[in-house]
């Protein structure tokens, strides 16, 4: 059964959940995770791959956008929308809406900061998964 965590960054993290979400994916594709990083829109792919390349200096996270890079040679993808076709080990979901396709992955990360809608669909998103009886983690971060 998909396991669940929910991360939460406390009011006044210098980061956001676009930052965190860079940090949880760098630690899957450290541990040899494929990870997929799901997104409401085109332009928050984008900015989640520009972000990518840029959120630590130092750091190399091989990555692109779902159906523009190769998936052999890309351990960590992209998209917005569509399904994740053969991944299936971590999700991270930085979408309002419960993706349709998470019961297939292993892990499902959320990223949770202060603001007021992403709270608000957080814990939407949250019932969901309970009520459908899926383990649930919630790790309250210092920032």
């Amino acid at each position: 059964m998909t396991k669940i965590s929910f991360y939460i960054l406390p009011d006044g993290a210098r980061n956001n959940r676009y930052t965190l979400a860079c940090r949880l994916a760098d630690k899957a594709y450290q541990q040899g995770h494929r990870v997929f990083v799901h997104t409401s829109s085109m332009d928050e792919a984008r900015h989640i791959d520009r972000l990518l390349w840029t959120f630590r200096d130092g750091s190399f996270i091989p990555h692109g956008l779902h159906g523009k890079a190769d998936p052999a040679q890309t351990p960590v993808l992209i998209g917005h929308g569509e399904d994740a076709e053969d991944e299936h080990e971590v999700l991270i979901n930085l979408s309002p809406e419960t993706p349709g396709f998470f019961s297939r992955f292993e892990r499902v990360a959320e990223p949770i900061d202060q603001d007021a809608e992403v709270r608000k669909t957080g814990r939407l998103r949250y019932r969901f998964y309970k009520d459908r009886g899926y383990p649930l983690e919630t790790h309250k971060l210092n920032n």
